[in-house]
């Protein structure tokens, strides 16, 4: 997801760079990287902490890509594309934290 989103992003116009670009890529980026650091954690509550801040970013990226496709910096095809790419990634966050509850409970 993180991939498509900075493919798409490099033809947004470049009075976006700044704007929607960055905070598009930078909360993709954010939500593997709380996934990353989460997976190091030791307790589940700090690894649910850590992936809920994940889904929270989701979140952002969700918001942003309707933005994206209601100014017409995306199209409906490639804004369908990508966003059922991030309830994937929601699915699979909220099977980690249930994994880890588990895991953390055993």
């Amino acid at each position: 997801m993180v991939l498509m989103i900075y493919d798409v992003t490099k033809i947004f116009p470049k009075e976006e760079s700044y704007g929607l670009t960055n905070q598009l890529r930078r909360a993709a980026v954010s939500i593997t990287s709380n996934i990353a650091e989460g997976f190091t954690r030791m307790s589940y509550r700090e690894k649910s902490n850590f992936y809920s801040m994940s889904n929270s970013s989701l979140t952002e990226v969700q918001n942003q890509l309707i933005i994206s496709k209601d100014i017409a910096y995306l199209s409906e095809e490639k804004f369908e594309e990508i966003y059922n790419q991030t309830i994937i990634v929601h699915k699979l966050l909220n099977a980690l934290i249930k994994k880890s509850k588990i895991i953390h409970n055993s």
